[in-house]
């Protein structure tokens, strides 16, 4: 039998004051807990009871080995006292890690505001384009554009943006034959299919890059300097009253925005606040 439940049996059997009557608490039959007892004595070469038809009372070595039993039954109820209070308020580290566009106008805005009451949360931010290894990286939780394949991770969509193609309010040069400015995980040939808000018309543009950055704050800067046109994610575009999009009429296709955890059952408290948290922000920020 597991050692611990061997342990609870017996405290029990001391603390009713007779087998039948912890029998009877415990809904189990007086011959399956003598027999516990006896295989629990056995197993440790002593007597742990005196008994007699009228009362029982501890050996030593019994009395030792209840003080034991209480330890162990104190320990197993802080044990689980501890990690039922980790679900009711939010506390310890909490890795995130999101696209840096994402990162900085969404996941760090909507945690500062869900976790200033509870300052016991560390959290640790990765802003990382590259989709991280959730295991790999010790990741809690992921923000990605796109659906994952990964099947050992739990996904929900919490939301979409639209990439609108800007150029610079002060800018002459046509959409169409202007300087492409790329993000580092564009091509070199980047294809757009707009599509006309107002009917079932779609356009398809091609571009070739011109100039290449890693950041989309770098893109929105080159913009800015009328150095061409490129992608941003609406979200970010109240940001920048100097640019515009290149087409007022045109779109192009949502992109749905998951967050991604790697725990089987029940995430953690601080996991569920920062995707609700998230995916309120996103909302607040993205009209369609």
């Amino acid at each position: 039998m597991n050692k611990h439940k061997q342990m609870m049996i017996f405290k029990a059997i001391v603390e009713a004051g007779s087998i039948s009557k912890a029998a009877e608490k415990l809904e189990l039959s007086k011959s399956v807990l003598s027999t516990h007892l006896k295989q629990l004595e056995n197993e440790l070469a002593t007597d742990l009871l005196k008994r007699t038809t009228r009362k029982q009372s501890l050996t030593p070595a019994g009395e030792r080995f209840y003080q034991h039993c209480i330890t162990m039954n104190d320990v197993m109820s802080t044990a689980w006292d501890d990690i039922r209070q980790l679900q009711k308020e939010p506390s310890g580290k909490l890795s995130i890690t999101a696209p840096i566009a994402l990162m900085e106008s969404i996941v760090v805005p909507a945690l500062s505001d869900a976790f200033a009451p509870f300052p016991d949360v560390s959290l640790n931010l990765v802003a990382e384009d590259k989709q991280l290894d959730l295991m790999q990286h010790d990741i809690d939780l992921a923000i990605r554009v796109g659906e994952s394949p990964d099947s050992n991770v739990k996904q929900k969509r919490i939301g979409q943006f639209c990439d609108v193609l800007c150029q610079s309010v002060e800018s002459h040069q046509s959409p169409e034959t202007a300087k492409y400015i790329a993000n580092n995980w564009q091509p070199k040939t980047i294809t757009h299919l707009f599509h006309d808000t107002n009917s079932d018309n779609a356009t398809e543009l091609t571009y070739l890059t011109h100039h290449k950055v890693n950041t989309v704050s770098q893109v929105a800067s080159l913009i800015r300097q009328d150095m061409g046109i490129g992608l941003l994610p609406d979200f970010m575009l109240s940001q920048y009253p100097d640019l515009r999009p290149c087409f007022k009429q045109k779109q192009l296709i949502h992109n749905n925005v998951y967050a991604l955890h790697p725990y089987s059952k029940s995430p953690p408290t601080s996991v569920i606040r920062a995707i609700d948290a998230i995916e309120k922000r996103l909302k607040s920020v993205t009209e369609f």
